[in-house]
């Protein structure tokens, strides 16, 4: 999906500590203020949210199915399988 130039929300769930660990180019810290601004816009927004290991991202994606958007991604195996299967230079933890 990334690769394919396609206008989509990337989302991080993780905290704040977390995100100065290890983060992905590209994901946004979900404060309130991003928050707030997700939910302001168009249900056909596509959302991908990740987080450790896909737990908390995952609820993150059924929350904002629960207020109507419709194209959610999960980032299976979350920051984690994103360093050992994509790009190892993101730092583990």
């Amino acid at each position: 999906m990334l690769d394919s130039g396609a206008a989509l929300e990337r989302v991080d769930v993780r905290t704040e500590w977390e995100r100065e660990t290890a983060a992905i180019d590209g994901f946004r810290l979900l404060d309130q203020a991003y928050h707030d601004e997700l939910l302001q816009r168009d249900r056909d927004t596509p959302i991908v949210f990740q987080c450790h290991h896909g737990i908390r991202s995952q609820q993150a994606a059924e929350y904002f199915r629960q207020h109507g958007f419709r194209h959610l991604y999960n980032l299976r195996g979350g920051i984690d399988a994103w360093s050992t299967l994509v790009d190892p230079s993101v730092p583990r933890y």
